[in-house]
């Protein structure tokens, strides 16, 4: 907890010099390198436990058994499997994620074409429920602590619980037929134009901010009764000092930790949304893959997904031991 009598803290590139941030730095590397390993390795074995064989499934039925094994051996798979394995290791550390047996190219091509649709779609989406969850989980938080405005905080919770458990591809197919078909007054499919965001947005950012904003309302409650803000109070600081400077910061701590984990989630529930805007992504692409039983193309997207959420996760890691540096050394200990 932040006191108003003592100095302020260090800047975090002072901080970062410490032992402590090094082992921190250290022992986050060395996790986020075996959790690649266990991906590349689960995606590897991904083809192999398939049932049937997936060069045949690929080729179709009347295939040519000449054709099957020429393919077979195009892919490498006709090697024993402890050899499939180094040689997969060796082409996803050279960037080589296979040929799209689709569309006849190599797969890190068609995730490069792919990729900035989803990006712009899942981050517009995260970075709309923050927009929203932060001032109204503050103001709840506000307008609640101590017991006050019950009937505001039912209303509230109720409200975010409700928006929260909604699938996001579920509101996805409401807002098509409210505001697409019924109203006619947004686009329902396709990526052309800021309107076009607007209901593939709003599909995925609710459900996160309802978390989100119920998460900070219940943290700012319990940072609002802090003895530290009560000195703040005595003080007589200016409302915004008090909400923004001194509470805000501890009450983010664990809403940051939840937020990584929902725009992880988010990434996840993207695959549908994108199905059902046909939006021109990852998650449109996986399912059709999935469909034509284009292996390579799903192996590679998959290893996309598993990096980005990885990298989610070293990002919260960083920035909630940034904001609460003691948390890096209680997580060491």
């Amino acid at each position: 907890m932040t006191d108003l009598n003592q100095a302020p803290p260090a800047p975090a590139t002072a901080r970062l010099t410490g032992n402590t941030w090094v082992r921190f730095a250290a022992r986050r590397a060395g996790r986020l390198v075996l959790s690649l390993w266990v991906l590349v390795t689960a995606a590897f074995l991904m083809i192999h436990l398939i049932p049937g064989d997936p060069v045949r499934a690929a080729l179709g039925p009347t295939a040519p058994a000449s054709l099957v094994a020429a393919r077979r051996a195009d892919l490498g798979l006709d090697n024993p499997l402890p050899v499939q394995y180094v040689h997969y290791l060796r082409d996803v550390l050279s960037g080589d994620l296979g040929t799209s047996m689709t569309f006849n190219l190599p797969a890190s091509r068609v995730i490069g074409d792919r990729l900035p649709a989803t990006l712009q779609l899942t981050l517009t989406a995260f970075a709309v429920a923050v927009v929203i969850a932060v001032p109204v989980g503050v103001l709840m938080g506000v307008l609640t602590r101590g017991g006050r405005a019950r009937r505001a905080e039912l209303g509230f919770t109720g409200t975010s619980v409700v928006l929260g458990t909604i699938p996001d591809f579920l509101l996805g197919v409401v807002l098509v037929y409210v505001f697409g078909v019924s109203l006619g007054w947004l686009p329902v499919a396709g990526s052309a134009g800021a309107s076009s965001y607007v209901l593939p947005v709003l599909s995925l950012a609710v459900g996160t901010a309802a978390v989100l904003a119920r998460l900070l309302r219940v943290q700012m409650v319990t940072v609002l009764e802090a003895d530290y803000i009560r000195t703040a109070r005595a003080k007589r600081l200016s409302a915004a000092a008090l909400h923004v400077r001194h509470a805000l910061p501890n009450a983010l701590t664990a809403t940051i930790t939840v937020g990584g984990l929902l725009l992880s989630s988010m990434v996840a529930g993207s695959v549908l949304v994108e199905n059902v805007f046909a939006w021109q992504g990852l998650g449109n692409t996986i399912v059709h893959s999935i469909l034509a039983k284009d292996y390579p193309l799903v192996q590679g997207i998959v290893l996309v997904y598993g990096l980005g959420v990885l990298l989610v996760n070293v990002v919260v890691d960083v920035a909630v031991a940034l904001l609460d540096p003691h948390s890096a050394t209680i997580r060491e200990s």
